[in-house]
């Protein structure tokens, strides 16, 4: 293994780590030598990992739960060097999310489950930055973050993205940005990942659907979950260290078109 790509040394807390996307992050960040924190509402459970690993029960709507998240992972690790923000939620899907008929209360539920946990788990994790003097976020935004869905492709499949979901993706995007300007002097680097076509096969994606998105890709296939993990471990890394406010896109060419 490459040193420059080496997370020996480092710790790494990972909100929404138990999910799709987030557990195969997981996995590569302990393949390269981190110790992490996975930060969600159920536990992953990897029996290779032993004591590189641990899970910290956290509410991400909760800013009292964050803080609670992070006193555990120093009190256990030590220190936080990297904060991987993967985790959101969201409300309005299916015929709710229109922009006709989408509620104030789902609206304001689907901008606190993208843009809010963001706030929120990097205004509390920056004490524990200063502390070490440097520190690292890698937040994960959204192609829809970046143009809009194709209403075509969705058809009847029920799989419609909302609208308050895209917007507070493109929010992470921004807040990215102001950030990586306003925590420089504090040596803490902020970038993001933004996927493109990952959709979780657990949840029962209708072929018609995969399909359309497929035809949307210009490598015309949807994304597997280890396609994320390059770019993400890149920005984690010491690899990257010359990098913040950036954003790279892992979408098999979608939006280059």
């Amino acid at each position: 293994m490459s040193e420059l790509f080496s997370m020996s040394g480092k710790n790494v807390v990972i909100t929404g780590g138990a999910g799709y996307l987030g557990s195969a992050v997981v996995r590569e960040l302990l393949a390269h030598g981190a110790r992490v924190a996975v930060a969600d509402l159920v536990p992953l459970e990897i029996d290779s990992a032993g004591e590189k690993l641990i899970n910290v029960k956290c509410d991400m709507a909760c800013a009292g739960s964050i803080r609670d998240m992070y006193a555990e992972v120093k009190r256990v690790f030590g220190r936080i060097d990297v904060l991987i923000n993967c985790a959101a939620y969201g409300a309005g899907y299916g015929p709710a999310g229109t922009v006709g008929n989408m509620s104030d209360e789902d609206w304001a539920t689907g901008i606190d489950g993208t843009a809010g946990i963001a706030f929120r788990c990097t205004r509390e994790i920056i004490p524990y930055f200063e502390e070490t003097g440097c520190g690292n976020i890698v937040h994960y935004s959204s192609m829809y973050g970046m143009l809009s869905p194709d209403p075509s492709i969705y058809g009847t499949s029920g799989q419609n993205n909302p609208c308050n979901y895209g917007s507070g993706k493109a929010a992470i995007l921004q807040f990215a940005r102001y950030c990586a300007g306003h925590l420089a002097d504090k040596n803490i680097r902020v970038n993001c990942v933004t996927p493109g076509a990952f959709p979780n096969p657990a949840k029962l994606p209708p072929e018609e659907f995969i399909r359309n998105l497929e035809n949307k890709i210009m490598l015309k296939r949807i994304g597997k979950p280890e396609e994320i993990v390059g770019a993400t471990v890149f920005l984690a890394s010491e690899a990257s260290r010359y990098m913040t406010g950036a954003n790279i896109v892992v979408d098999g060419g979608w939006s280059s078109w």
